[in-house]
């Protein structure tokens, strides 16, 4: 094997892939020096995160960045004028364990232009996954990102051998993608989500009856969204996302913030700045959808069709809701204490287990991790009543001269269960 032609090749279709952000990458350039124990270079480690917060390395890449399409958001977009590569399946599957064996990694996320068509592609994709699981026995986690348009067949081989699988929707509505990449449509990419959808459940009721039913996709799937390079509103993206998750039960959608890369008209223009707050306060409706029981839209309506970007969503709804506050943290029910600006998911069930031995007061509070610089203004507790008589807009302002909900660029929305 040409080493150096590989080290060629990874170099290329590693930096292709470093726009895909749903496997919650995080870079890391920490190079081994000194003859230290471990290295963490540029070319394909990625840091993904378990919802036990522990920290996992993947080596992510394409197969190859060659591609039939003409996606004016994509960097392998194929009128694009780029150095072109592709691994052979042998190729990768020998990286990954290479890479395994010198503790680099912990799995694979493995996307890949589409060259030919999208069985050809599939195909190499499934090929590498079986490779890894049958004949080198690997263990590791292993996402693939599946191709629109090949056939079920393959799509259900992908989840006897992958961990994860997913489908990029790629933009929000309908119409920005026939503007932006009028050869692809959302029909085609809802398709294998619904059969990935079929096949996870009916593989699990197999396995009810028949223990020795193979498990299909462990990890479920999940998809992702460019924001910023078309129009879409908030809700917009927001009744997508949400409608993703009914549907068919995904376990993440992923937001990317647009990085201009590529001149065209229909572009935002070069020089324009990625849209990272905008995609910060993404995620965080994101999870006041999935851990804080509110619906899609009590967050974005045709009323507020965009999130504000200098205050974080809830605190938004509160400012706006303001008949529900100051709320009584000995009395009201784990619904409402969710929905304090300050209170998080642990720091809510904290306060309804601790006021069975007692009323609580605002020191007890502050044990429990609340961000008491919000949550003071929207609670009742002992001798101390939030604001009640101050307007809306002058609390929005007294908490943003405090800086309690301002964006912070260090702050990854991919890991913080914001409260």
């Amino acid at each position: 094997m040409n080493w150096d032609r590989l080290k060629e090749k990874l170099n290329i279709l590693a930096d292709a892939a470093k726009y895909d952000v749903s496997c919650s990458s995080s870079g890391s350039k920490r190079a081994n020096k000194d003859k230290g124990l471990g290295d963490s270079s540029g070319m394909g480690i990625c840091h993904t995160y378990t919802e036990d917060g522990r920290c996992v390395s993947l080596l992510k890449i394409l197969l190859t960045n060659h591609c039939i399409y003409d996606c004016l958001y994509c960097v392998s977009r194929k009128s694009n004028d780029i150095k072109r590569a592709a691994f052979t399946v042998d190729e990768v599957v020998e990286l990954t364990i290479n890479f395994y064996r010198r503790n680099y990694i912990e799995g694979l996320f493995l996307s890949s232009g589409i060259f030919k068509d999208a069985d050809f592609t599939m195909e190499r994709l499934v090929k590498v996954a079986k490779k890894l699981r049958q004949e080198h026995k690997f263990n590791g986690y292993i996402h693939l990102k599946t191709i629109p348009g090949a056939s079920d067949e393959l799509m259900r081989e992908a989840g006897l051998y992958a961990d994860r699988l997913s489908v990029n929707l790629e933009l929000p509505t309908s119409s920005g993608l026939k503007l932006l990449a009028p050869d692809k449509n959302h029909k085609d990419m809802i398709k294998p989500m619904a059969s990935i959808q079929q096949d996870i459940l009916k593989f699990k009721e197999e396995k009810k009856l028949i223990k020795s039913t193979p498990i299909f996709a462990p990890a479920g799937q999940s998809s992702q969204m460019i924001i910023g390079a078309t129009k879409e509103s908030d809700l917009d993206i927001i009744k997508t996302s949400s409608t993703l998750y009914q549907k068919f039960n995904l376990k993440r959608v992923y937001f990317s913030g647009y990085v201009p890369v590529l001149e065209h008209q229909n572009l935002p223009i070069l020089g324009t700045p990625v849209p990272l707050v905008r995609e910060n306060r993404l995620y965080q409706t994101d999870w006041l959808m999935r851990f804080y029981q509110f619906n899609p839209q009590e967050i974005v309506n045709e009323t507020h069709p965009n999130l504000d970007l200098e205050i974080d969503p809830k605190l938004s709804w509160a400012l706006r809701n303001r008949e529900y506050f100051p709320v009584d943290v000995n009395k009201a029910d784990y619904h409402l204490i969710l929905r304090i600006p300050g209170v998080g998911v642990k720091s809510a069930k904290k306060i309804i287990a601790a006021r069975k031995f007692g009323a609580l007061n605002m020191d007890k509070l502050r044990k429990f991790g609340i961000a008491m610089n919000r949550a003071q203004h929207f609670i009742t507790c002992g001798n101390h009543v939030g604001a009640r008589d101050m307007d809306s807009l002058t609390l929005r302002q007294l908490i943003l001269q405090n800086g309690s909900s301002k964006f912070s660029a260090n702050f990854s929305p991919q890991l913080s269960l914001f409260q």
